[in-house]
């Protein structure tokens, strides 16, 4: 063990006493589709007290983003420690333990060590991706719970002007005249409040690792109406870089098509694929998304107050990003920073007596060595070897020497010199039949990975065989280079210079030498 970790595990040893041999118990939050729109990322926009509150005591990281802009691919990630195209899942329709190995996940590795795990909400996402069981029994201690009201997420609930019904993507709603009189959330809030008071009842409990998975902000933007006065129009923003860039590739290019689906946009004929949004609606869709953010940030306050903060690790994050009208897109299904980049915030008891904000590049699947870590729970999981596959090891790195810098406010020299993302494609052009938003596995023929620096993002879209998952990285239908330096939004594409031939050349080496050489 190094120095550091030495020191970091004698701090947890006297700052985490309990009746369990030192074990904090782990509450790892997950909000859906959710990117930094928080007021304790600096967002103006934002109306999140609650969470703003606990990242007053948190590591803050302000770089952190999911492998993949889309739920099963990024939460069997991060669950799992491992990548994409390690899982072999870039859709919603295979089962890691079926199709590549029978992988240990962060909530089994704690309990197989003593924790008592519960998921509550959507942890896994739902469906062959989890085996139909939220990866039961191995990952949990007990059934996972979800919410009734689940099964009509998309029903016709949302109320017209001329007071017709329609599944529309923007639907405040009144709760009580919801069917069962309650929203899914609400469901999940309130069985993670009683497994917390039950818990606290007993103490000869062991320790828990409880993940709650709210499905705020994903669509249907439904909350409870009254989060709009949190969120007036006047007070909304549009986006500056609302067209879509002349020098983004078709390919590159996310048609938004679950967005497009709902009942109220299909009202309005947007053309496709490349159709502007009216900017009237845009700032609805605007105010509608931060007034879902507020709502969960109410649930997650309350469910709070049922912590034990002296004893509990807590996490929370999202599964990935969501554009807001940026370039002319919505949603996630892209590379673009607004679709992949975080909220991380973790806060460990008595560690940290005020924020510390951490500006290194980190991933999503750094949490589970992290946590680990944090918890001294084993010692630290070792990275996983290229040529087998191990059922317990990780493909990211663990957290806690960032975390140590920022106690001793040194710089973050032990952060990674670059992030990888990729997001697949049917084609080159956007289409409807294959959805290119959402290809199925057998439909990809294209992948577009994209490596992030301190200062750079390179992307290429490169030929992509789904029956044998190879790469052919010498046939290149596009490339993108962003300069965040100059250009942090990531609105000129700068491939097409031949002056920077040379930084693309290095760039593109990164790339495919991949992650372990970062």
């Amino acid at each position: 063990m190094s120095p550091d970790k030495f020191i970091l595990h004698i701090l947890l040893l006297f700052l985490l006493k309990s009746s369990y041999g030192y074990r904090p118990n782990v509450l790892f939050l997950i909000v859906d589709d959710l990117k930094p729109a928080l007021g304790c990322y600096g967002d103006s926009q934002a109306y999140t007290p609650n969470i703003d509150k606990i990242a007053s005591k948190s590591f803050v990281f302000t770089q952190s983003f999911a492998q993949q802009a889309l739920c099963a691919p990024s939460r069997n990630s991060f669950l799992t420690s491992r990548r994409p195209d390690t899982l072999h899942l870039y859709d919603f329709y295979s089962y890691w333990r079926d199709v590549v190995g029978n992988f240990t996940t962060m909530p089994q590795y704690f309990k197989e060590r003593g924790y008592h795990s519960h998921s509550i909400g959507k942890v896994f996402h739902p469906g062959i991706s989890s085996n139909f069981t939220d990866d039961q029994p191995y990952s949990w201690s007990q059934r996972p719970f979800h919410p009734k009201t689940i099964k009509i997420k998309n029903a016709k609930v949302c109320i017209n002007q001329d007071g017709s019904q329609s599944a529309n993507l923007i639907c405040p709603v009144i709760t009580e005249y919801q069917p069962m009189a309650t929203l899914p959330d609400i469901e999940s809030k309130n069985e993670a409040v009683k497994f917390l008071h039950d818990h606290k009842r007993n103490i000869s409990n062991p320790p828990y690792f409880l993940a709650v998975g709210f499905h705020k902000p994903h669509i249907p933007l439904k909350f409870p109406q009254h989060f709009l006065d949190f969120h007036p129009l006047s007070n909304i923003s549009l986006p500056v870089n609302r067209m879509r860039p002349p020098s983004l590739p078709n390919v590159a290019w996310n048609p938004w098509t679950d967005v497009r689906s709902r009942d109220d946009m299909r009202k309005l004929k947007i053309s496709f694929p490349y159709g502007p949004m009216n900017d009237d609606i845009v700032k609805k869709i605007i105010q509608a998304y931060y007034a879902s953010v507020s709502y969960v940030d109410e649930l997650i306050g309350k469910l709070l107050k049922e912590v034990d903060f002296d004893n509990t690790i807590i996490v929370l994050t999202g599964d990935h990003g969501w554009s807001l009208g940026q370039h002319g897109e919505f949603s996630k299904f892209s590379n673009f920073e607004e679709a992949t980049r975080v909220p991380l915030i973790i806060q460990v008891p008595r560690l940290s007596t005020k924020k510390k904000k951490i500006n290194a590049l980190v991933e999503l699947v750094d949490l589970f060595p992290t946590l680990v870590d944090l918890t001294a729970v084993s010692e630290s999981l070792q990275q996983c070897p290229s040529t087998e596959l191990y059922n317990i090891c990780t493909e990211g790195k663990s957290l806690m020497k960032l975390m140590i810098d920022a106690l001793k406010k040194r710089q973050n020299h032990n952060g990674k010199s670059a992030i990888f993302t990729q997001y697949p494609r049917p084609g080159f052009y956007p289409t409807l039949h294959p959805n290119s938003d959402k290809p199925r596995l057998k439909e990809i023929q294209i992948m577009g990975y994209s490596i992030k620096t301190k200062r750079y993002r390179y992307c290429e879209w490169v030929k992509f065989n789904s029956t044998n998952f190879s790469i052919k990285w010498n046939k290149v239908y596009a490339r993108e280079l962003y300069d965040h330096l100059i250009d942090p939004k990531e609105d000129l594409n700068l491939a097409d210079r031949p002056q920077l031939a040379d930084l693309m050349k290095k760039l593109r080496r990164k790339l495919i030498n991949g992650w372990r050489k970062v």
